[in-house]
């Protein structure tokens, strides 16, 4: 049995791909720092509660587990934190990263699956959908980091024999409530889940900026369901295993909807009313991005099946779900500490 290391395993992304390894057969350990105070059950899986970036423990688990390959899902992901808090970026996402791979060039571990972004390519000047081809020229620090990542994993693949797929993700969201797999972030940063709290209580969702030149003033953005991210990266591990050469991939649906748009799904699915509210511009927003995905379907045979009312529908019913395990939670705490 092949066992794969997945560092920030238990986040959103990386525990659906969890998930789905353990279903084909795969061993699966998940190093987490469980900065979100997520929960989640993966029976099989071999759970560590840790910072990718301690090469002591990340070399332990090297030598305790013949790892196959690595899965990397443990980088800040907060586009406007990372204007705030560049240090903190530069750190763990990319000098941790750093240390990441040269624990696999001691461990001859060579395969890696990367979590990359959109957020790399330079800024468009229309409403184009982006190729792999696109210039690269991130606006954010949070973007650059993932660069320099990819950066670094061609030039570790060049000298040292490492094998890579950089999966450049679009907007990824949705849920696996089946398997009780969602968005666990506290605080929550995420605009589905944002948009479900607006609904919950009665608030007004703001909208940053509207004076992009897109078709309605609205930020347009490419929902791909987690289900269908999940299926990529599992592809992708194939590939890798099966000897196939080093590549970077967009992952989107390829098509593109507005905030406004996006509001009126989540209307359409809620049945409840959201209030907006403008304000200015967030630095690092950039008007438009919608992949062209060809590369990985032709590469992979991969390509993203949900719609947006899918990817809200699914959200929905985690949002919930997860609601009441919280409320269930806090009142057993409640009843604990009035029995004590």
């Amino acid at each position: 049995m092949q066992t794969i290391l997945l560092l920030g395993g238990a986040g959103f992304v990386g525990s659906c791909v969890a998930h789905d390894l353990l279903r084909q057969g795969y061993g699966v350990i998940i190093l987490d720092l469980f900065l979100h105070h997520q929960a989640i059950v993966l029976p099989g899986a071999i759970v560590i509660h840790g910072d990718f970036g301690d090469v002591s423990l990340v070399r332990a688990i090297f030598i305790t587990h013949q790892i196959s390959a690595v899965m990397h899902f443990a980088a800040y992901i907060e586009v406007g934190r990372s204007v705030q808090e560049p240090a903190a970026f530069y750190e763990n996402n990319f000098i941790n990263t750093k240390r990441l791979l040269d624990l696999m060039r001691e461990h001859n571990v060579t395969k890696i699956v990367f979590s990359s972004t959109c957020a790399i390519y330079a800024p468009l000047h229309g409403l184009e959908k982006l190729t792999e081809r696109h210039s690269i020229n991130p606006l954010s620090p949070y973007g650059k980091t993932k660069c320099a990542v990819e950066f670094l994993l061609q030039d570790y693949a060049s000298a040292y024999g490492l094998s890579y797929v950089s999966l450049r993700y679009f907007n990824a969201a949705g849920a696996e409530p089946a398997y009780g797999l969602g968005e666990q972030h506290d605080p929550e940063t995420h605009v589905i889940p944002l948009l479900f709290q607006a609904c919950e209580r009665d608030a007004a969702f703001t909208l940053f900026g509207d004076d992009y030149e897109t078709p309605d003033g609205t930020c347009v953005r490419d929902y791909v369901h987690v289900r269908d991210l999940s299926s990529a990266h599992c592809k992708a591990l194939s590939y890798l295993l099966s000897g196939c050469q080093s590549i970077a991939l967009n992952l989107g649906s390829g098509r593109g909807y507005s905030v406004r748009e996006l509001i009126a799904v989540v209307v359409a699915t809620t049945g409840k009313n959201i209030a907006t509210v403008i304000k200015q511009r967030r630095a690092g927003d950039v008007p438009f991005l919608v992949a062209d995905a060809t590369l990985a379907e032709h590469v992979l045979g991969w390509r993203a099946e949900a719609s947006l009312e899918h990817i809200v529908e699914d959200a929905w019913r985690f949002y919930h779900m997860d609601k009441q395990k919280k409320q269930l939670k806090n009142n057993a705490s409640a009843l604990s500490i009035e029995n004590s």
